[in-house]
């Protein structure tokens, strides 16, 4: 009897350690294997407008490429890119497919369960787009006014005032005007931008949106103005699992030291014309 509850002492113990081999199997691993390999595999995608995309040599190029190959630089590796959906790498478990994920990924605290989010390199700073035509000059200005945007996206909720900011050291929100009306446009067909285009307050009398889409409207001949306050900015993340605490500072010394040299913001000028390395 003895024997047999020391045999079952001893295989619980293993059992044990087992799961706490398992819990930790991936502490140091990822650095070590980047390391040994000279390579830093980086989740990246091919149409994503200016921060990543295949040119015309069918190589990766833009924003977010720039910056995964300049992390890699300083860890002196070569940087290699491969090609996963969106969805499968939201949902973890990358089992050394990769080490790194790009994509601005917003460092939810939902998400802080799975990753490790290194160092933010990009904001989406959401602004209000008026007619060049309108008489505002700041937020305030649009006070009563009939304000489009598009369905489903944060700048929605902004305008109807029920915004959550969940992200990691998010701050409160401030609503600086009450529209009149919210005019909510499906994503196809006729967009927010076709209709502040007939003209300041004929069917709305200015639109939120990303800066990024409000400048590219305007180089395409929109006769609009960006006001110069930001409603909200959300942060972009370098992605990580979790587990791998010498990796991840790594990653985050990099990337400061991108941020210390002006690398960030020169790429980010060189890609979008306006620096989006920093959340205003």
């Amino acid at each position: 009897m003895n024997k047999l509850i020391t045999k079952i002492a001893v295989a619980a113990s293993f059992a044990l350690m087992s799961v706490a081999l398992s819990t930790n199997a991936n502490a140091g691993d990822v650095l070590d294997r980047v390391l040994a390999n000279k390579t830093l595999t980086v989740a990246a995608f091919t149409g994503w407008g200016k921060a990543s995309f295949l040119n015309d040599k069918h190589e990766f190029d833009g924003y977010d490429i720039e910056v995964a190959k300049g992390i890699a630089k300083q860890l002196g590796v070569q940087a290699k890119f491969v090609t996963p959906a969106w969805d499968i790498i939201v949902a973890g478990n990358w089992q050394g497919r990769w080490d790194l994920a790009l994509g601005q990924m917003t460092p939810t605290k939902a998400r802080t369960e799975k990753f490790d989010f290194p160092a933010v390199y990009a904001y989406t700073r959401d602004v209000a787009v008026v007619h060049k035509d309108s008489k505002a000059t700041k937020l305030s200005d649009l006070e009563g006014k009939v304000v489009g945007v598009t369905a489903g996206n944060l700048d929605e909720s902004y305008a109807k005032h029920n915004f959550t900011a969940d992200w990691v050291g998010a701050e409160p929100v401030q609503y600086k005007f009450t529209p009149s009306e919210v005019k909510v446009y499906p994503g196809d067909g006729v967009t927010p931008f076709d209709e502040l285009r007939l003209g300041d307050g004929v069917r709305l009398g200015a639109v939120l949106t990303d800066e990024l889409a409000a400048l590219a409207a305007i180089d395409q001949g929109y006769p609009f103005r960006v006001l110069g306050e930001t409603t909200f900015s959300s942060p972009g993340a370098l992605v990580i699992e979790k587990g791998d605490k010498k990796f991840s500072d790594k990653i985050a010394a990099a990337v400061e030291s991108m941020k210390d040299d002006g690398t960030l913001s020169r790429l980010s000028m060189k890609w979008y014309g306006v620096d989006i390395s920093v959340p205003k």
